[in-house]
């Protein structure tokens, strides 16, 4: 059966242009063209998009999955094989990890000092204190948190917006980046995920790329994460967390 690049982009819940790069690449070529000349795809093409995406999830590169996908030595058993090891190594590391990871968005708003209508003016309906009793039993004992409390004790009115500002400013362009289509692994895209990474550590404490990564994989664990990012542009969540992975494995 032969599927149209839109139809397979709705299928795998990915963008046209993403295949279309995927294909420049020599990633995922499609099996086939139209007499037009349009791209069909079949479902070989389409069983080696799950799997493109699986190892993706997992936060390879594109050009080690090319490598991987390519092994004349490695059958479909073997490439599931791997991927449950993955996954069971990644779920070890989030479960020793998860004491030392930062409840960031809520975590670091603890002891503002602000009057009710400055509260309202930097954080409109957010409350900053909503969750600020499970993160400091959460993570009060980490060096973090207390860098993190630290700092923001001292935060005027003034500081507050201004990193309202910073952090809406990263936001519109991060969105702008989804919207041109390009990849959560692009240039562009982890340059975004970098910074994300230097705002954290400008305003709140030091942020390591183990401690971002963290932070990453809680964005699409965790709703209120998820909600945050989802506000800004629907598919942000997802598209930052795959682009810190991406970011933190090229600095490796």
């Amino acid at each position: 059966m032969a599927y149209t690049v839109g139809q397979v982009a709705k299928l795998a819940g990915v963008t046209v242009r993403t295949l279309h790069h995927y294909d420049e690449i020599g990633l995922l070529s499609p099996g086939g063209r139209s007499p037009a000349g349009y791209r069909r795809y079949d479902d070989a093409d389409l069983e080696r998009l799950q799997l493109i995406r699986y190892y993706r999830e997992l936060g390879f590169p594109l050009e080690e999955i090319a490598a991987i996908l390519d092994d004349p030595e490695v059958d479909p058993a073997a490439h599931l094989r791997r991927q449950h090891e993955l996954l069971t190594v990644r779920i070890k590391r989030l479960q020793e990890m998860v004491t030392a990871i930062e409840f960031a968005m809520e975590a670091s708003k603890v002891n503002i000092r602000l009057t009710p209508e400055e509260r309202f003016e930097v954080f409109g309906d957010f409350d900053p204190d909503a969750h600020a009793e499970e993160a400091e039993e959460r993570w009060g004992d980490t060096d973090a948190y207390r860098e993190s409390a630290r700092r923001t004790a001292r935060y005027s009115k003034e500081d507050w917006l201004r990193h309202k500002a910073e952090n809406e400013d990263w936001g519109r362009r991060l969105a702008a980046v989804m919207e041109a289509g390009v990849p959560a692994d692009g240039p562009a895209a982890m340059e975004l995920a970098e910074e994300h990474r230097q705002l954290i550590s400008r305003w709140f404490y030091e942020c390591s790329y183990e401690m971002q990564t963290g932070l990453a994989d809680m964005y699409v664990a965790d709703p209120r994460f998820t909600a945050y990012y989802e506000k800004i542009r629907p598919g942000m969540a997802a598209y930052l967390s795959e682009a810190i992975h991406a970011n933190a494995i090229s600095r490796a």
